[in-house]
């Protein structure tokens, strides 16, 4: 059950991040663990920015890590009471967060690519579902039904019971430029280190989006979930 914080949502600079596990929420008070929160604070500018890595210099202000929640913090703001200082967020700070969020899924993703840990187009995608070998489904956007019904037929005789994620997070064109690669609709990710970090920053970015929803929850399987973001 989460605890309702009598602070402020407000820490002191990184020394004091590293020395704890949660944090409350600057907007709700609502006390959650950190890696279910966003750390903003003030760039060069005065305007907030969300700091994914929690190692950014200066005072940070915790949010749930949620659109609706980042959306309601600017309408109330939030940032200007929590840094003590004359400051106004940008209406456009939701949509740059999760630009931020999507940038280092993506950027894992290409890590694991290089690192051979991601296979694109349909047969080889087919292969190693049907090997056993796939960790992960990924679709774009505008992958077609009957594709994804195909590929969901091969992963049922490749693993049995076996469940895997299917991510339909990222565009074409998204995907394209993580892989290296044109018109890639069907990946399947691969077992390794940078593709558990992969996963784990996708599952921060899905419940940015929609909150946190069983969907969201379940994006992970529970031994990836801990698994640290590099």
């Amino acid at each position: 059950m989460l605890a309702v914080a009598t602070d402020d949502g407000i820490d002191g600079g990184t020394a004091s991040v590293r020395r704890s596990r949660e944090r409350a929420c600057a907007l709700t008070r609502v006390v959650r663990p950190i890696d279910e929160l966003i750390r903003f604070v003030a760039d060069p500018n005065g305007q907030p920015v969300a700091d994914l890595k929690q190692n950014l210099p200066g005072r940070g202000l915790w949010l749930t890590a949620t659109r609706e929640t980042v959306n309601e913090a600017v309408k109330r703001n939030i940032f200007a009471r929590g840094f003590k200082r004359e400051m106004r967020a940008p209406a456009s700070l939701a949509d740059d967060t999760q630009a931020l969020l999507e940038r280092a899924a993506l950027d894992a993703l290409a890590i694991a690519a290089k690192g051979g840990n991601v296979v694109a187009g349909h047969g080889k995608v087919e292969d190693a579902l049907m090997s056993g070998k796939a960790i992960a489904l990924l679709h774009a956007a505008s992958a077609a039904a009957d594709g994804k019904r195909k590929l969901a037929q091969s992963a049922r005789r490749g693993m049995g019971t076996r469940e895997i994620p299917v991510i339909e997070a990222f565009s074409s064109g998204q995907l394209d430029l993580a892989l290296g690669r044109l018109n890639v609709i069907h990946a399947a990710l691969l077992a390794g280190p940078v593709s558990h970090t992969f996963l784990s920053r996708t599952k921060r970015l899905q419940r940015f989006r929609s909150g946190f929803t069983d969907a969201a929850s379940e994006i992970l399987t529970p031994e990836t979930e801990t698994e640290p973001e590099k």
